[in-house]
């Protein structure tokens, strides 16, 4: 069983291995009991923060994905009918990741747009992030743009990435129709829920086994970044260079 709690804790030890410094924090929504996670991460110490890039994490978990962590589909249809093997609620092959996201920022040192290469600044920048990422599926830039007293000022650049995680048999995807039929005796599924086969059933680790090893890619993902972007220069792409 994989639950809110456990994702939080497996990622903020894999960033503590990593020696990335973490500020988290968490929220419930009181209304929807929706959960929300997010943590700005950093290399170095935090008297240095306010000079380096940091990347910012985040991710929301649903009331259906406590149900789903807990009870396992069946747990959820107890609620509205009686279980049976022909429910489609426990035949779904469609059970959605956990979404990551996460954005990377840069300052920009309220840097005059006229003296900047926007163009080539973004796409090297994308480029440099979106090389070093392995487990990413997109990498998005933004320019943060003030007003100032000489005219339009480039305060920051962000890049927002996405990142999908399997909650369940990320090896091979199986389906639950898969799952069930292999099983023996009572088992429950569902997004984050721990399998459990007979004894001599090896398809696998279960989701407290192998959780660990992708979120430590991920970890992996923003250490590499973190390092890229430290060593950034505005020096190649002003005009004036």
């Amino acid at each position: 069983m994989i639950t809110y709690e456990d994702v939080v804790r497996i990622f903020l030890r894999s960033a503590e291995h990593a020696d990335i410094t973490t500020h988290h924090d968490t929220w419930l929504n009181p209304e929807t009991l929706e959960r929300e996670f997010e943590s700005i991460c950093h290399l170095g110490p935090c008297e240095e923060a306010e000079s380096k890039p940091i990347c910012t994490v985040s991710f929301s978990w649903s009331p259906l994905d406590t149900a789903l962590a807990l009870e396992g589909p069946q747990g959820v249809c107890e609620f509205f009918h009686e279980p049976n093997e022909t429910c489609p609620h426990l035949h779904t092959e469609d059970v959605p990741p956990l979404a990551l996201d996460l954005a990377y920022a840069i300052d920009l040192n309220l840097t005059p747009i006229v003296e900047l290469q926007v163009q080539t600044l973004v796409r090297s920048l994308r480029f440099r992030v979106s090389e070093t990422s392995s487990r990413a599926i997109e990498t998005r830039p933004n320019i943060s743009i003030v007003q100032g007293e000489a005219g339009l000022e480039a305060e920051s650049l962000m890049l927002q990435q996405h990142v999908e995680l399997p909650l369940w048999n990320p090896e091979s995807l199986t389906s639950f129709r898969e799952m069930i039929d292999r099983q023996r005796g009572t088992q429950r599924h569902g997004r984050g829920c721990a399998r459990r086969f007979d004894e001599d059933d090896d398809a696998g680790a279960s989701q407290e086994e192998w959780m660990p090893p992708l979120l430590d890619e991920v970890v992996a993902d923003i250490q590499r970044v973190l390092g890229a972007l430290d060593n950034f220069s505005l020096a190649p792409f002003k005009r004036n260079s």
